[in-house]
């Protein structure tokens, strides 16, 4: 049975049904309603636990348990989750565990270059809509073939980093010397093939690491790979049908297709692993100069996260080429089911005096960082305050009357901003202007309203201009 077709009734019928709320939910109905939209762990319910629920939590876990497995690479708390997809289209559920982003290093660079891409790789860092977007991961290929030239590599890499690691190469003697080196901190093996598929299995079992699997092209031979791998005890495995951009993208996006479908839509367990891809084959199989192979490996990768990668190798360290491909998977990893929101409530900017102005805006997170970046490039002192719209932007919210006056006479109240200014004066956004004198109304006339600008970047232009002559007005 498909994950996404199951009821809470179904999931109930194997719970302990003790209501004990150790799950934190105040029944177990409502732990199973949680269950099934995935918003909860099947170890929350800790009698499930015990020796005398053992056949159900098994039964629970096979019903849960994802379509497509979900692998983890690397110890600690840096290690990634990559798979664990229960849908095919996001608007069904949602994508869990975003597309991992590794970025290559190869043996043939120097000590000054590797430490360079390692610090890049982890202090890439974005702020989008109150998320940092990061890289995860460093892929170490080998391109000398000499394993003890590879060996130095990863350890030197491993002193420099917790990253997770991918050990790169086709010859199993080349990665068993990095194993050698860091098989205790669970890297990812890239990658068996049909050719040194043995070798591979022997040190995936031996150091229980992941196994990508690379058969590009073919996805006949890909399972029927995979499948001889699982036969052989082999559960982690990670599936590569190929990245082929010059003249090979077209089938490159169905192979991914293909493989996503199978696993979730056909219920097809030895295609239900992790995809990966590697746009970094742009920088071998097109033509130009180093800006336009940037181009094309971002723009591969945009076509590889929208087409079910779980897990992408990259060599370009430049912002305007990773920042697209980062905020692309952020949009589309977002749950659709939430609202993008912040808290309400009042927050402070700069060092705000008696007589500084009290600005409001919605709890839509994208409108609240717009304002609050318009207000810190400013540099203005002020009160903000974030009024409840259930995360929807200002003009949606008020023709929706998901922000009303007594909503926002209710948080003003809430924020006592009035102890912090002498004022009552409220400046709210230009697309908010049909509320202003139903606010002055539920606020007991306590509070003037002003409207203020239309776009939030006008902000610091309307305090210059026009404050000092409102605050003096009063």
């Amino acid at each position: 049975m498909p994950a996404k077709t199951i009821s809470p009734i179904e999931v109930y019928k194997f719970l302990p049904k003790t209501n004990c709320k150790e799950c934190g939910e105040p029944n177990c109905m409502a732990f199973a309603v949680k269950l099934v939209n995935r918003e909860i762990e099947l170890v929350k319910c800790t009698p499930l636990l015990k020796d005398e629920y053992k056949d159900a939590y098994k039964q629970l876990w096979e019903m849960l348990k994802p379509p497509v497995k979900e692998v983890e690479i690397g110890v600690g708390d840096k290690r990634v989750k990559i798979g664990g997809k229960y849908v095919i289209h996001r608007h069904e559920l949602t994508y869990f565990n975003p597309t991992a982003i590794a970025i290559d290093i190869s043996d043939d660079m120097s000590e000054e270059e590797i430490l360079k891409r390692i610090k890049k790789t982890q202090e890439f860092s974005f702020t989008y809509i109150g998320t940092t977007l990061k890289l995860n991961m460093l892929a170490l290929r080998s391109v000398s073939n000499d394993k003890s030239k590879f060996k130095e590599m990863v350890t030197y890499v491993a002193n420099n980093t917790d990253l997770p690691l991918i050990l790169c190469s086709f010859n199993p003697t080349i990665i068993e010397a990095g194993l050698r080196v860091i098989g205790d901190k669970k890297p990812l093996i890239y990658a068996a093939t049909l050719d040194n598929w043995r070798e591979f299995l022997e040190l995936a079992s031996i150091y229980k690491c992941p196994l990508a699997v690379f058969v590009p092209n073919d996805l006949k031979m890909l399972g029927s790979l995979t499948k001889t791998l699982m036969d052989n005890g082999l559960s982690d495995l990670v599936l590569d049908p190929g990245t082929i951009p010059k003249g090979g993208l077209s089938s490159t996006l169905n192979s991914f297709t293909a493989l996503r479908w199978k696993a979730i839509s056909e219920g097809d367990v030895v295609f239900g692993f992790p995809i990966m891809g590697t746009p970094i084959t742009a920088w071998t199989c097109m033509d130009g100069d180093v800006n336009l192979k940037a181009w094309w490996e971002a723009c591969i990768a945009n076509m590889l996260i929208i087409r079910y990668a779980d897990l992408l190798i990259m060599h370009s360290l430049d912002g305007w080429s990773l920042l697209p491909v980062t905020i692309l998977r952020q949009n589309i990893y977002n749950d659709p089911r939430k609202p993008v929101s912040v808290e309400p409530g009042l927050r402070v900017f700069g060092n705000p005096n008696e007589y500084s102005p009290v600005f409001m805006t919605t709890n839509f997170a994208l409108t609240f960082y717009t304002v609050k970046s318009d207000i810190e490039v400013g540099k203005v002192d002020c009160y903000l305050l974030v009024v409840n719209s259930e995360g929807i932007a200002v003009e949606c919210a008020v023709a929706g009357r998901k922000i009303t006056p007594e909503s926002i006479a209710e948080e003003l109240l809430k924020s006592e901003v009035d102890k912090m200014v002498k004022h009552r004066i409220l400046v709210i956004p230009g697309k908010a202007a049909r509320l202003a004198g139903a606010i002055e109304d539920a606020t007991k006339l306590r509070w003037k309203v002003v409207v203020g600008p239309m776009d939030s970047s006008e902000i610091p232009k309307f305090v210059i201009n026009e404050w000092k002559r409102i605050i003096q007005s009063v």
